[in-house]
């Protein structure tokens, strides 16, 4: 009988397939994608959040635990299991001699608004040679694996894992680890969660999957009918504000655009709804997606002037450019007098200061609600840029509970031989809210744990008891 099965192909998927082949396991992978498309999200990444004690290669400076745990506390507003965060973050400063050992290159960071050289270690071309790396590695190793292959729904007992089904092939193993996704790319299950609104709108009819289009969440739903215990909530994700012209799926990194913290937003009324500079860009970028979710229609407008350019990583498409504010109103498609009313407030708004984006500056404005708290300078000078925004989606919270094995539990109990990694379990660190990076942590992390759980399980080792 086959040792350990791997349902999933992306990053969390591979590192639980090459730690349980290392640990002497029988290893099959299954995953839904074809081969031009393995790699489900991870494909899509460029770098892994990292705890590091001094300065490292690509790495300035230091990022201590606390501090890491602090900014993962601050930005899930204390949605998160402090245990498992706690995990992976102190496996996050161990893991890249393994992933250099399979054949995974660094860089320095980019440059850009994302104030990343001290805490993320970036992939020498990127996620996809991440993703090209662990699979010519696992080839070596002699993991088996098998593409467009959509497991179909689970056999479990008792809450021990008995066998997968898939296009009517039943197959079993000792032990099974589940690194198959979120359901972002389910948009039935999406406009199901979401719901309708007030407006009478389904605002997930305007979402846009950031990436993968095979993350259908279909072992997450069979799991949740069979009894297991969950975590998260359907409606909490990490979700983008990107290009409006961005496509359905795919879009990758390309399509987010990144000046919001150097100009305003404003909604299709040409309202402000939201402060655009509360804190480094890291932090709140994978919030606003969902703030542009709740807007009428499901829209913003990101507006900068010409002091923005050359301070932020460009999106591949050209924003609306104007030399007067009526004319980019205009543009724009939003009305005119409420947008020149709105920029004339939030200038009249700022106050002197300091502007420096590499720090949280005093460049604030005063009597304005909402307000802006960093980075506010007056809306003066042309030409004038504006890009609209939908809601991207990259992946769902709503998950499976582990525990600090990665077993996946029922009834509050674990079981002994099936677990869980990346995006199906995030929710148990990721109630809400998002740091750059930390999704990787989370995958690399758990998917080491949960591949050396399940070998051990496999061999007859692991305790089941909770």
């Amino acid at each position: 009988m086959l040792d350990v099965l791997v349902i999933g192909g992306g990053n969390a998927a591979l590192c639980a397939a090459l730690t349980a082949r290392e640990a002497g396991a029988s290893v099959l992978m299954l995953e839904a994608a074809p081969r031009e498309w393995r790699g489900g999200n991870s494909m899509h990444t460029r770098n892994l959040r990292c705890m590091h004690d001094a300065p490292q290669d690509v790495l300035t400076g230091a990022y201590p635990e606390e501090e890491f745990w602090q900014d993962l506390l601050k930005v899930t507003g204390g949605q998160t299991d402090e245990r498992l965060a706690r995990l992976a973050i102190r496996e996050s400063a161990r893991c890249r001699d393994w992933m250099r050992r399979h054949g995974v290159r660094f860089q320095p960071s980019l440059s850009g608004t994302l104030h990343l050289s001290r805490t993320n270690a970036f992939f020498m071309g990127g996620g996809k040679a991440l993703v090209n790396a662990y699979y010519r590695s696992a080839e070596r190793l002699g993991v088996a694996v098998r593409y467009e292959a959509p497991v179909e729904a689970l056999e479990v007992a008792d809450g021990a894992f008995v066998a997968a089904r898939l296009r009517g092939e039943r197959i079993a193993a000792r032990a099974c680890v589940v690194a198959c996704g979120g359901f972002e790319s389910n948009l039935d299950w999406l406009r199901e969660a979401w719901g309708r609104n007030e407006r009478g709108e389904w605002p997930a009819e305007r979402f846009a999957i950031r990436g993968t289009r095979y993350n259908m969440g279909v072992v997450l739903r069979d799991l949740l009918a069979q009894g297991v215990d969950a975590v998260g909530d359907p409606t909490q994700s990490h979700c983008v504000a990107i290009d409006a012209r961005a496509p359905r799926y795919d879009g990758g990194i390309c399509t987010r655009v990144d000046c919001v913290s150097l100009g305003i937003v404003v909604n299709r009324d040409a309202q402000r709804f939201y402060d655009e500079g509360e804190d480094f860009w890291p932090k709140r970028y994978a919030i606003w997606g969902r703030l542009v979710a709740l807007q009428p229609g499901q829209v913003g407008y990101s507006i900068i002037d010409a002091k923005a350019v050359g301070r932020f990583m460009p999106p591949v498409f050209p924003g609306e450019q104007a030399d007067s504010l009526p004319q980019l109103a205009r543009r724009l498609g939003l009305p005119e007098a409420a947008f020149v009313r709105t920029v004339s407030d939030y200038n009249a708004a700022c106050r002197p200061g300091t502007f420096d984006h590499a720090v949280l500056d005093d460049c604030r404005t005063e009597g304005l609600i909402p307000p802006k708290s960093h980075w506010a300078r007056p809306l003066d000078t042309p030409p004038y840029f504006g890009y609209a925004l939908k809601p991207g989606i990259t992946f769902t919270y709503l998950g499976v509970k582990v525990d600090d094995r990665a077993r996946v539990h029922f009834g509050g109990r674990a079981s002994g031989n099936l677990f869980a990694a990346g995006e199906i379990m995030a929710g148990n660190v990721l109630g809400k809210g998002y740091t750059a990076g930390v999704g990787m942590t989370i995958g690399t992390a758990f998917g080491r744990i949960a591949g050396a759980s399940a070998a051990q399980a496999a061999r007859g080792g692991l305790d089941a008891a909770a």
